[in-house]
Protein backbone atom coordinates (compact mmCIF):
# COMPACT_ATOMS: atom_id res chain seq x y z
CA UNK A 1 0.00 0.00 0.00
CA UNK A 2 1.31 3.39 -0.95
CA UNK A 3 0.19 5.58 1.89
CA UNK A 4 1.51 8.87 3.14
CA UNK A 5 0.52 10.71 6.29
CA UNK A 6 2.15 13.94 7.40
CA UNK A 7 0.41 16.04 10.05
CA UNK A 8 2.53 19.48 10.97
CA UNK A 9 -18.49 13.35 -21.63
CA UNK A 10 -20.74 14.24 -18.83
CA UNK A 11 -21.52 17.92 -18.33
CA UNK A 12 -22.52 20.39 -15.62
CA UNK A 13 -24.95 23.22 -16.13
CA UNK A 14 -23.46 26.43 -14.79
CA UNK A 15 -25.43 29.33 -13.41
CA UNK A 16 -25.70 31.03 -16.78
CA UNK A 17 -27.15 27.93 -18.39
CA UNK A 18 -29.74 27.28 -15.70
CA UNK A 19 -31.69 30.48 -16.19
CA UNK A 20 -33.59 29.17 -19.21
CA UNK A 21 -33.90 25.52 -18.20
CA UNK A 22 -34.77 24.35 -14.68
CA UNK A 23 -32.13 22.12 -13.09
CA UNK A 24 -32.47 18.37 -13.04
CA UNK A 25 -33.66 16.97 -9.72
CA UNK A 26 -31.15 14.76 -7.92
CA UNK A 27 -31.86 11.16 -6.99
CA UNK A 28 -34.35 10.41 -4.22
CA UNK A 29 -32.75 10.83 -0.78
CA UNK A 30 -32.34 8.00 1.70
CA UNK A 31 -34.46 7.95 4.86
CA UNK A 32 -31.44 9.23 6.78
CA UNK A 33 -30.86 12.16 4.43
CA UNK A 34 -34.55 13.09 4.46
CA UNK A 35 -34.64 13.10 8.26
CA UNK A 36 -31.58 15.31 8.52
CA UNK A 37 -32.91 17.78 5.98
CA UNK A 38 -30.26 17.03 3.38
CA UNK A 39 -32.87 16.88 0.66
CA UNK A 40 -32.53 20.48 -0.50
CA UNK A 41 -34.46 22.35 -3.13
CA UNK A 42 -32.47 23.08 -6.28
CA UNK A 43 -31.86 26.79 -6.51
CA UNK A 44 -33.51 28.50 -9.44
CA UNK A 45 -30.63 30.97 -9.70
CA UNK A 46 -27.43 29.18 -8.84
CA UNK A 47 -24.39 31.04 -7.52
CA UNK A 48 -21.68 31.47 -10.12
CA UNK A 49 -18.83 29.00 -9.62
CA UNK A 50 -15.38 30.62 -9.59
CA UNK A 51 -13.59 29.72 -12.81
CA UNK A 52 -10.27 29.24 -11.03
CA UNK A 53 -9.38 27.38 -7.82
CA UNK A 54 -10.05 29.25 -4.59
CA UNK A 55 -7.43 27.20 -2.68
CA UNK A 56 -3.66 27.17 -3.10
CA UNK A 57 -2.24 23.76 -2.19
CA UNK A 58 0.47 23.70 0.47
CA UNK A 59 1.93 20.55 2.06
CA UNK A 60 0.46 17.13 1.31
CA UNK A 61 -1.08 15.87 4.56
CA UNK A 62 -2.27 12.42 3.49
CA UNK A 63 -2.53 10.07 0.53
CA UNK A 64 -3.69 6.48 0.02
CA UNK A 65 -4.06 4.35 -3.11
CA UNK A 66 -5.64 1.37 -1.27
CA UNK A 67 -3.24 -1.17 -2.70
CA UNK A 68 -3.04 -3.07 0.60
CA UNK A 69 -5.28 -5.97 1.57
CA UNK A 70 -6.87 -4.02 4.43
CA UNK A 71 -7.47 -0.32 5.12
CA UNK A 72 -4.54 1.55 6.64
CA UNK A 73 -4.69 1.98 10.40
CA UNK A 74 -5.29 5.71 10.10
CA UNK A 75 -8.74 4.95 8.71
CA UNK A 76 -11.50 4.16 11.18
CA UNK A 77 -15.05 2.89 10.89
CA UNK A 78 -17.79 5.38 11.64
CA UNK A 79 -20.86 3.65 10.16
CA UNK A 80 -20.51 0.27 8.38
CA UNK A 81 -19.66 -0.99 5.86
CA UNK A 82 -16.32 -0.24 4.11
CA UNK A 83 -13.80 -2.75 2.76
CA UNK A 84 -10.69 -2.64 0.59
CA UNK A 85 -11.13 -4.77 -2.55
CA UNK A 86 -9.01 -4.96 -5.69
CA UNK A 87 -7.05 -1.84 -4.85
CA UNK A 88 -10.04 0.41 -4.08
CA UNK A 89 -12.07 1.37 -1.03
CA UNK A 90 -15.68 0.18 -1.34
CA UNK A 91 -18.50 1.62 0.72
CA UNK A 92 -21.88 -0.10 1.02
CA UNK A 93 -24.82 1.19 3.03
CA UNK A 94 -25.96 -1.70 5.23
CA UNK A 95 -28.03 0.35 7.67
CA UNK A 96 -30.53 0.97 4.89
CA UNK A 97 -33.82 1.12 6.77
CA UNK A 98 -35.24 2.37 10.05
CA UNK A 99 -35.80 -0.37 12.62
CA UNK A 100 -38.14 0.52 15.51
CA UNK A 101 -37.28 -0.29 19.11
CA UNK A 102 -38.42 -3.76 20.12
CA UNK A 103 -37.71 -6.43 22.75
CA UNK A 104 -35.64 -4.05 24.83
CA UNK A 105 -33.42 -3.09 21.90
CA UNK A 106 -33.12 0.59 20.87
CA UNK A 107 -34.35 1.87 17.53
CA UNK A 108 -31.84 1.93 14.69
CA UNK A 109 -32.03 4.69 12.10
CA UNK A 110 -31.02 4.23 8.48
CA UNK A 111 -27.65 5.85 7.85
CA UNK A 112 -25.19 6.06 4.98
CA UNK A 113 -21.91 4.17 5.33
CA UNK A 114 -19.14 6.44 6.65
CA UNK A 115 -15.36 5.97 6.82
CA UNK A 116 -13.20 8.51 8.64
CA UNK A 117 -9.78 10.09 8.88
CA UNK A 118 -8.46 12.18 11.75
CA UNK A 119 -6.73 14.80 9.61
CA UNK A 120 -6.95 18.25 11.24
CA UNK A 121 -7.40 21.03 8.70
CA UNK A 122 -8.80 24.52 8.44
CA UNK A 123 -8.47 25.21 4.72
CA UNK A 124 -7.82 22.21 2.51
CA UNK A 125 -8.01 20.51 -0.86
CA UNK A 126 -9.36 16.95 -0.94
CA UNK A 127 -8.97 15.01 -4.17
CA UNK A 128 -10.35 11.51 -4.60
CA UNK A 129 -11.49 9.29 -7.45
CA UNK A 130 -15.10 8.09 -7.15
CA UNK A 131 -17.24 5.55 -9.03
CA UNK A 132 -20.92 4.69 -8.70
CA UNK A 133 -21.62 0.95 -8.67
CA UNK A 134 -25.18 1.07 -7.37
CA UNK A 135 -24.67 3.91 -4.88
CA UNK A 136 -27.25 6.71 -4.90
CA UNK A 137 -24.86 9.22 -3.30
CA UNK A 138 -21.14 9.61 -2.57
CA UNK A 139 -19.76 12.42 -0.44
CA UNK A 140 -16.83 14.08 1.29
CA UNK A 141 -17.60 15.36 4.79
CA UNK A 142 -15.90 17.60 7.33
CA UNK A 143 -16.57 17.31 11.08
CA UNK A 144 -15.31 18.46 14.47
CA UNK A 145 -16.38 16.02 17.18
CA UNK A 146 -15.36 18.51 19.88
CA UNK A 147 -17.80 21.10 18.58
CA UNK A 148 -21.06 20.93 20.53
CA UNK A 149 -23.11 23.45 18.56
CA UNK A 150 -24.18 20.95 15.89
CA UNK A 151 -25.32 17.35 15.89
CA UNK A 152 -22.28 15.08 16.18
CA UNK A 153 -20.00 17.98 15.26
CA UNK A 154 -21.06 17.98 11.60
CA UNK A 155 -19.69 21.01 9.73
CA UNK A 156 -20.08 20.79 5.95
CA UNK A 157 -20.06 18.35 3.06
CA UNK A 158 -20.13 17.94 -0.70
CA UNK A 159 -22.52 15.28 -1.97
CA UNK A 160 -22.37 13.82 -5.48
CA UNK A 161 -25.24 12.02 -7.19
CA UNK A 162 -25.58 10.95 -10.78
CA UNK A 163 -27.92 13.88 -11.41
CA UNK A 164 -26.66 16.54 -9.05
CA UNK A 165 -23.95 17.97 -6.79
CA UNK A 166 -25.06 19.35 -3.42
CA UNK A 167 -22.94 21.52 -1.11
CA UNK A 168 -24.15 21.85 2.49
CA UNK A 169 -23.26 24.04 5.45
CA UNK A 170 -24.33 21.74 8.28
CA UNK A 171 -22.85 23.61 11.24
CA UNK A 172 -25.14 26.61 10.74
CA UNK A 173 -27.74 24.69 8.75
CA UNK A 174 -29.59 21.42 9.20
CA UNK A 175 -27.24 20.01 11.85
CA UNK A 176 -27.25 23.10 14.10
CA UNK A 177 -28.75 21.81 17.32
CA UNK A 178 -31.93 23.88 17.39
CA UNK A 179 -32.62 23.40 13.68
CA UNK A 180 -31.91 19.67 13.97
CA UNK A 181 -34.50 19.33 16.73
CA UNK A 182 -37.10 21.23 14.67
CA UNK A 183 -37.04 18.42 12.11
CA UNK A 184 -38.75 16.18 14.64
CA UNK A 185 -41.77 18.50 14.85
CA UNK A 186 -43.61 18.97 11.52
CA UNK A 187 -45.32 22.19 12.65
CA UNK A 188 -41.89 23.86 12.74
CA UNK A 189 -41.29 23.25 9.03
CA UNK A 190 -41.92 26.82 7.84
CA UNK A 191 -39.62 28.33 10.47
CA UNK A 192 -37.00 25.68 9.82
CA UNK A 193 -37.07 26.30 6.07
CA UNK A 194 -36.38 30.01 6.68
CA UNK A 195 -33.38 29.16 8.86
CA UNK A 196 -32.02 26.82 6.18
CA UNK A 197 -32.21 29.40 3.39
CA UNK A 198 -28.79 29.80 1.78
CA UNK A 199 -27.21 26.94 3.76
CA UNK A 200 -27.16 24.51 0.84
CA UNK A 201 -27.27 24.48 -2.93
CA UNK A 202 -27.65 21.81 -5.60
CA UNK A 203 -26.19 22.05 -9.09
CA UNK A 204 -27.46 19.72 -11.82
CA UNK A 205 -25.06 17.17 -13.26
CA UNK A 206 -25.05 14.23 -15.62
CA UNK A 207 -22.78 11.42 -14.48
CA UNK A 208 -22.68 7.75 -15.40
CA UNK A 209 -22.50 4.67 -13.21
CA UNK A 210 -19.43 2.49 -13.70
CA UNK A 211 -17.11 5.39 -14.63
CA UNK A 212 -14.29 6.86 -12.57
CA UNK A 213 -14.43 10.59 -11.86
CA UNK A 214 -11.92 12.77 -10.04
CA UNK A 215 -13.70 14.75 -7.34
CA UNK A 216 -11.94 17.81 -5.88
CA UNK A 217 -13.36 19.63 -2.85
CA UNK A 218 -11.75 22.94 -1.85
CA UNK A 219 -12.60 24.65 1.43
CA UNK A 220 -11.16 28.11 2.10
CA UNK A 221 -12.62 30.40 4.72
CA UNK A 222 -16.40 30.23 4.41
CA UNK A 223 -16.32 29.00 0.80
CA UNK A 224 -16.47 25.53 -0.74
CA UNK A 225 -15.78 24.85 -4.42
CA UNK A 226 -16.22 21.50 -6.17
CA UNK A 227 -14.94 20.25 -9.51
CA UNK A 228 -15.33 16.88 -11.19
CA UNK A 229 -12.76 15.88 -13.78
CA UNK A 230 -11.64 19.50 -13.78
CA UNK A 231 -15.08 20.83 -14.70
CA UNK A 232 -16.99 23.26 -12.50
CA UNK A 233 -19.51 21.38 -10.36
CA UNK A 234 -20.57 23.51 -7.37
CA UNK A 235 -19.90 26.45 -5.07
CA UNK A 236 -21.28 27.55 -1.70
CA UNK A 237 -20.40 30.47 0.56
CA UNK A 238 -21.82 30.03 4.07
CA UNK A 239 -20.54 30.77 7.57
CA UNK A 240 -20.35 27.18 8.86
CA UNK A 241 -17.82 26.22 6.20
CA UNK A 242 -15.40 28.63 7.86
CA UNK A 243 -15.19 26.55 11.05
CA UNK A 244 -11.56 26.80 12.12
CA UNK A 245 -11.02 23.23 13.36
CA UNK A 246 -12.09 20.68 10.79
CA UNK A 247 -10.59 17.77 12.73
CA UNK A 248 -12.09 14.93 10.73
CA UNK A 249 -12.54 14.13 7.03
CA UNK A 250 -15.04 11.40 6.17
CA UNK A 251 -16.16 9.56 3.05
CA UNK A 252 -19.82 8.59 2.78
CA UNK A 253 -21.90 6.26 0.62
CA UNK A 254 -25.67 5.88 0.39
CA UNK A 255 -26.91 2.76 -1.39
CA UNK A 256 -24.82 -0.03 -2.87
CA UNK A 257 -21.92 0.40 -3.84
CA UNK A 258 -19.62 3.45 -4.01
CA UNK A 259 -15.91 3.19 -4.80
CA UNK A 260 -12.99 5.45 -3.84
CA UNK A 261 -9.36 5.47 -4.96
CA UNK A 262 -6.23 7.63 -4.85
CA UNK A 263 -7.29 10.04 -2.12
CA UNK A 264 -5.05 13.02 -1.39
CA UNK A 265 -5.47 15.75 1.23
CA UNK A 266 -3.48 19.00 1.12
CA UNK A 267 -3.29 21.82 3.59
CA UNK A 268 -4.24 24.98 1.73
CA UNK A 269 -4.59 28.73 1.87
CA UNK A 270 -6.67 31.20 -0.08
CA UNK A 271 -5.41 31.96 -3.56
CA UNK A 272 -3.84 35.38 -3.53
CA UNK A 273 -5.36 37.93 -5.94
Amino acid sequence: MKLSLCLAPFFFLGASAVAADPPAIPNKPTDHEAFLGHRVHVAADLPAIPDKPIAQKKELLFSDDFEGAVPAKVWHKVVPTFVVENGVLKGTQTRDKNVPAADGKPAVEAHQAVHGLDIPTKDSVVEVKIRFEGASMIDVEFDDRNYTGSHYGHLCRAQVRLKGVTLIDERDGGMRNDIYEMKKTPENKAERDKLLAGRSVTYPAKLEAGKWYTLVVETVGDEMRVTIDGKLAGFLKSSGIGHATKSKIELGVAGKDGLFDDIKVWNAEAVKP
